[in-house]
């Protein structure tokens, strides 16, 4: 597969925290919204692999060993695609 059309599938495959599956790995490819500032501080930079642990009105995630509940409005501005495991 062509380097061209595995980045093509990673942005097809691209969709927002409060959007991802529970209990799954996902790596953060970029943050787009109002509050990225305060996301970053949060733990949540790009390239980060976050799991998220659950769902409703404030999500439960885990960054770097750390747990953080995050308002569904925050994981809205996280674009995060599937870890895929090995």
């Amino acid at each position: 597969m062509s380097h061209q059309s595995v980045q093509d599938l990673e942005l097809d495959s691209l969709q927002s925290l409060s959007q991802a599956q529970v209990g799954c790995d996902f790596q953060i490819r970029y943050l787009d919204g109002p509050a990225c500032d305060q996301l970053r501080n949060l733990g949540f930079c790009e390239s980060l692999q976050v799991r998220k642990l659950s769902g409703g009105r404030n999500l439960i995630c885990s960054v770097c060993g750390t747990r953080l509940a995050v308002s569904r409005e925050l994981a809205e501005q996280v674009k995060v695609t599937p870890v895929l495991s090995a």
